[in-house]
Order: C-alpha cells, then sequence, then structure tokens
C-alpha cells in the first residue's frame, strides 16, 4: 500500500451476479487499473466508489479533518 492510498469498494459483474471487492489506491481510476491487473478484463466492473467509514465521518463532523 503506498502513501495517500485509500480503500475503494469495486462493483462488478460475473455470470450474472453481482460482487463487490476491495482495492486499495490513490484514485478511482487507478482503483480500476489495479483491479484489471489482478483479476483480468473480463468481470465487467459496474462501480468503484471510495470506502467511508464511520470513523471518517465523525471526524469530519467535528472538525478534525
Amino acid at each position: 500500500m503506498r502513501c495517500g492510498a485509500k480503500c475503494f469498494h469495486v462493483q462488478i459483474e460475473t455470470d450474472g451476479e453481482d460482487q463487490m471487492k476491495f482495492v486499495y489506491a490513490r484514485t478511482p481510476a487507478e482503483a480500476r487499473k489495479n483491479f484489471r491487473k489482478e483479476y483480468g478484463e473480463d468481470p465487467h466492473i459496474v462501480s468503484v466508489r471510495e470506502r467511508k467509514s464511520k470513523r471518517d465521518h465523525m471526524d469530519n463532523k467535528r472538525g478534525l479533518v
């Protein structure tokens, strides 16, 4: 994992089934690239979203971030 990397949820569709995978990257584009390196071109990527934890949400409310 590199400096500044975040966890992204990658939603994919394979054989008619939706699945979620986790990928660490700096940007959503890099998350797609890393996913394709690991799993190949076969799975269709439906969406890539940054993982937001409850802790991050609470820090934003308190003005710590």
